[in-house]
């Protein structure tokens, strides 16, 4: 697993695709872009009876730009970041962002790739994946992608996830303001939580905690922990990252036209309702008074 931060500082966890898949699906696809130029290369010559030298030439050389290049920027392009090889493995190619692979990535990737395979019978993009620490190899390099793999279990124990408790608190926090190394120290502690000593739990989860509400608001409810703290704090961060996701990821609905000036604007929904198991106990405490305006702040417990 790899760590990702996204345009808004959160971040995700993908599965970095291994050397040996990534090495069988190029095998594939390099298989089929063999058998390609096999079958261009035996029937155009046909066609030198019918143009002269030059005409042939181009077309040959045309021919091999689209079989070497076109081949994997055209599927990467189409099927977001799959080529065939790839499809095969349950791998993609993403951004270091993680966001889709864009056509002027895979068209770096396809021209080092007539590099790095074709010229140098991918000696380079070995070497590469070797050093690289998330495999990339140079192409990957230049473009700022990676290649993640889709398929295989994914370890959910160390998830962070929502206190029910917290859910209705913390979808009305102001989360902008929050620093990504402020969010990764939260992160990392909240993954670790179980393996330290209680005195150093205590500890760190206030201090980092206290770093965090210096940038939240509003404040926490009294008696809550510091790792249930941060803990809804990260969840709801990445519960309204992944909901921007699928809201770019989504169709804009047709709206018809209502007047002059077009359709109403529409007003975004309030994020989730309360959640919680109803008429059960708070273990946190009773809620917290409003919040008066443009304050926060963590109360550690006593």
């Amino acid at each position: 697993m790899s760590e990702v931060v996204t345009g808004d500082a959160v971040v995700l966890e993908v599965r970095v695709a291994q050397f040996p898949s990534r090495a069988l699906a190029f095998f594939i696809d390099y298989a089929i872009q063999i058998l390609l130029l096999i079958g261009g290369l035996s029937t155009l010559p046909y066609l030198a009876a019918f143009t002269d030298p030059a005409m042939f030439a181009a077309v040959v050389t045309l021919f091999l730009f689209l079989v070497m290049v076109g081949y994997p920027v055209i599927f990467e392009t189409a099927t977001r970041g799959r080529s065939l090889g790839k499809l095969a493995l349950g791998l993609r190619v993403v951004s270091d962002d993680g966001s889709p692979e864009r056509f002027r990535q895979a068209l770096f990737r396809g021209l080092a790739g007539l590099v790095e395979f074709w010229a140098f019978f991918g000696a380079p993009a070995l070497i590469s994946s070797l050093v690289s620490q998330k495999g990339k190899r140079l192409g990957d390099l230049f473009a700022g992608t990676m290649v993640i793999s889709e398929r295989g279990p994914r370890d959910n124990s160390d998830a962070i996830v929502m206190p029910p408790q917290l859910a209705s608190w913390a979808a009305s926090l102001e989360l902008s303001q929050v620093p990504d190394e402020v969010a990764t120290a939260a992160r990392h502690y909240i993954l670790r939580w179980h393996d330290l000593s209680p005195r150093i739990q205590y500890e760190m989860g206030v201090r980092i905690a206290t770093q965090m509400a210096s940038f939240v608001s509003p404040a926490a409810p009294p008696g809550v922990p510091p790792h249930a703290y941060l803990s809804a704090v990260l969840a709801e961060r990445r519960r309204r990252e992944q909901a921007r996701l699928m809201r770019q990821a989504a169709p804009l609905p047709y709206a018809p036209q209502t007047g002059p000036y077009g359709p109403p604007p529409v007003q975004p929904a309030p994020y989730g309702p309360a959640a919680g198991p109803q008429g059960g106990p708070n273990p946190y405490g009773p809620p917290a008074p409003p919040a008066s305006e443009g304050t926060g702040g963590f109360a550690p417990p006593q």
